[in-house]
């Protein structure tokens, strides 16, 4: 099976080789696409693949239809929403991801926010600590218990609101709270851990927002559309305590710059999982998964079922 590694924004060369040695010791044969510039580039060369290694390159329908022998396609990392996965499985095409292999990477970033906030952006000007504050976790996936790890070694009280994992938290000690409201309630932090679909999209929206105690932090490394940008923007424009950090740059960033100076942070582009620890794993475990896949049919982590 000829195997194509489509990535605009090449995978660090220790990872590449990693991810190729995965490949050739399956038997399979590894095709690069690294570093293009044009969708055109992609169309012309995912006809040959029976399989995609993707990271946040688009695979939309117009690739899709050009993969005329597509059987599989692997996002390497967690977010998979740079994939039309309906029309993929309309196609008979299984779409992965690889769960939790960036998941340290994405909380160390977040903790690292949280840090930056509560001490003024290194401005100069006395800051807060984080040991004895009460961190929220809006979710409860791989990153959130990471951030869970970290934070409870920084001797932080740590709450949570999930409904899918409810057990898994309260397994570990962690108090649940009964709704999302509850959870800005008690908190001094939020770290927002949830996809951008269904429930999750604007889920952190005014009603919400209002509940959260006086200074305290909004870190979001999750995904942009989980936000109600408006009501944020009414929510900080009300309370001038309050700070936002982000990972992902809102759409009306222009706004945020100019209105919350001090008070609100973006990275240059999304860093959660721009680690060279993070790049080599998510690699990997999407050329095993191929891999397995061909071998034994393993779907374990398909998303478009």
């Amino acid at each position: 099976m000829k195997i194509l590694i489509a990535t605009d924004k090449p995978f660090a060369e220790e990872a590449r080789e990693k991810i190729l040695k995965v490949i050739r010791k399956g038997g399979h044969e590894a095709l690069l696409l690294e570093g293009y510039k044009s969708k055109q580039e992609l169309l012309s060369t995912v006809g040959q693949a029976d399989a995609m290694i993707v990271r946040s390159d688009i695979v939309d329908a117009e690739v899709l239809d050009a993969a005329v022998n597509l059987k599989i396609v692997v996002r390497a990392g967690a977010g998979y929403d740079n994939v039309d996965c309906t029309y993929a499985r309309d196609k008979g095409v299984v779409v992965m991801n690889t769960p939790g292999q960036n998941a340290n990477a994405v909380a160390e970033l977040a903790i690292g926010l949280a840090i930056y906030g509560i001490r003024e952006f290194y401005s100069g000007k006395a800051g807060r600590e984080l040991r004895g504050r009460t961190l929220g976790l809006h979710g409860f996936g791989y990153v959130a218990r990471n951030v869970f790890r970290i934070a409870r070694a920084l001797g932080m009280k740590v709450v949570v609101y999930t409904r899918f994992s409810r057990e898994a938290a309260a397994a570990i000690g962690l108090k649940v709270t009964h709704s999302l409201e509850d959870l800005y309630s008690k908190s001094d932090v939020v770290s927002i851990h949830v996809p951008a679909k269904g429930e999750h999209i604007r889920s952190v929206s005014y009603p919400v927002l209002k509940e959260l105690r006086k200074g305290a932090l909004i870190i979001n490394t999750a995904r942009k559309e989980v936000v109600n940008e408006a009501d944020l923007v009414r929510f900080m424009e009300e309370r001038p305590d309050v700070k936002y950090l982000t990972d992902i740059e809102p759409d009306n960033k222009e706004i945020f710059r100019e209105k919350f100076a001090g008070r609100y942070y973006a990275t240059p582009k999304k860093l959660g999982a721009q680690t060279a620890e993070a790049n080599t794993n998510a690699g990997v475990a999407a050329a095993e998964q191929i891999v397995d896949f061909f071998l034994t049919g393993d779907t374990t982590c398909q998303v478009n079922k």
